[in-house]
């Protein structure tokens, strides 16, 4: 599952957004109480949590949810701001290898003076057979602010450098990857593209354009070469750059495509989600408020491969063996359209606490061992 739970001091300052409310709904332990039962309802192996308010996750959400036997990781938001991310994940289905937070305020890079976080895991599979790889699990909240798209690739080359690193196996290939959160961009925007193509021929694209929220961007300055100062450390194949290692980073291809300047990152990524409604054909929302309903809200992950092997002829659900390590989608939680929500009065309401709706998708693991089975 990932969830922007919406932080109550960000709905305070914002309550503008939230007028079409009845103020009973926007106490926090009305929307609390809605936020855990809809957890528990779901009962999710692995939950990634945005917006999740300090002082509330130490004395109410961290208790709860380990009530529920859940594993807690928390990463806050650098400066004063009051919230942050979360994982959490059962511990009857998972140990945790490692954690790592990303903080993206760089002290020195005007291009990352901001204080949004990412967190990443490395989590070892509880079963008696099988299943011998890990899993990486990844949650962040990128920058909201529309016309800087520029900061918002920057943070997200940081936090696939820390997928990368993290992700990465003794025989040097990659473990599967999940990837959630809140990116503050559209589907089929550049920076959706930068994930879903894993290359981004940046130059010249105006900042405005890169999250793809505003139908007209305001602003006029377009993304340059280099994206970001080769001071960062992080190459431009969003690697971490170590010279002495010589080599022993997984390096992509150039940074150039035809001549044009580009980013890359080697992480094959799909989205759990089509983004469009099968009922009516309207985009698919996730948030949704006075101001804008819009899908920002995501679940990438590694998908295993197809299996070419299958001769012509076969059945449709057999054309989904699967071969090799990744992740197969076997389902996943339906979203509404703009039309549903606005006959509940938007988000939140009554029975959704959130300005957000949660994803959520279930999972089969495959590695070499099992991808038959």
């Amino acid at each position: 599952m990932s969830y922007n739970i919406l932080s109550q001091k960000l709905l305070q300052d914002n309550a503008h957004l939230y007028k079409h409310c009845s103020l009973p709904i926007l106490d926090w332990n009305y929307r609390y109480t809605n936020i855990i039962k809809e957890i528990q309802r779901h009962n999710s192996d692995i939950v990634c949590l945005q917006e999740v308010q300090e002082d509330h996750y130490e004395t109410q959400i961290k208790p709860s949810l380990e009530s529920l036997g859940y594993h807690c990781e928390y990463k806050k938001r650098t400066g004063k701001k009051p919230d942050g991310c979360a994982v959490v994940f059962k511990q009857d289905s998972f140990s945790l290898v490692s954690c790592h937070p990303v903080e993206y305020f760089k002290p020195g890079i005007p291009l990352l003076d901001r204080d949004n976080v990412g967190l990443v895991l490395l989590l070892q599979p509880k079963v008696e057979k099988g299943i011998t790889n890990h899993l990486c699990v990844a949650n962040t909240h990128l920058l909201y602010n529309p016309r800087r798209g520029d900061i918002k690739l920057a943070q997200l080359g940081l936090l696939l450098a820390e997928i990368s690193h993290v992700a990465k196996q003794s025989d040097g290939t990659t473990c599967p990857v999940i990837l959630c959160g809140d990116f503050n961009s559209a589907p089929w925007s550049p920076l959706y593209h930068f994930i879903r193509e894993s290359k981004l021929e940046y130059h010249g694209i105006p900042m405005g354009k890169v999250s793809g929220q505003d139908d007209i961007p305001k602003g006029q300055r377009i993304l340059s070469a280099p994206l970001w100062p080769q001071h960062l450390g992080i190459s431009q194949q969003c690697q971490y750059e170590d010279p002495t290692s010589n080599g022993d980073i997984r390096n992509c291809e150039g940074s150039r495509i035809n001549g044009r300047p580009c980013i890359e990152h080697c992480l094959n990524l799909t989205s759990a989600y089509s983004h469009h409604s099968s009922k009516r054909g309207q985009p698919e929302i996730t948030t949704c408020h006075s101001k804008r309903a819009m899908t920002v809200d995501y679940i990438f992950y590694s998908a295993a491969s197809r299996d070419t092997s299958l001769k012509s002829g076969t059945q449709p659900q057999e054309s989904n063996v699967l071969s090799g390590e990744g992740l197969h989608l076997l389902t996943r939680l339906a979203l509404f359209d703009e039309t549903d929500l606005h006959a509940v009065n938007g988000l939140p309401n009554a029975n959704n606490s959130s300005d957000h709706l949660p994803l959520l998708a279930c999972f089969r693991l495959h590695n070499l061992q099992t991808a038959a089975t």
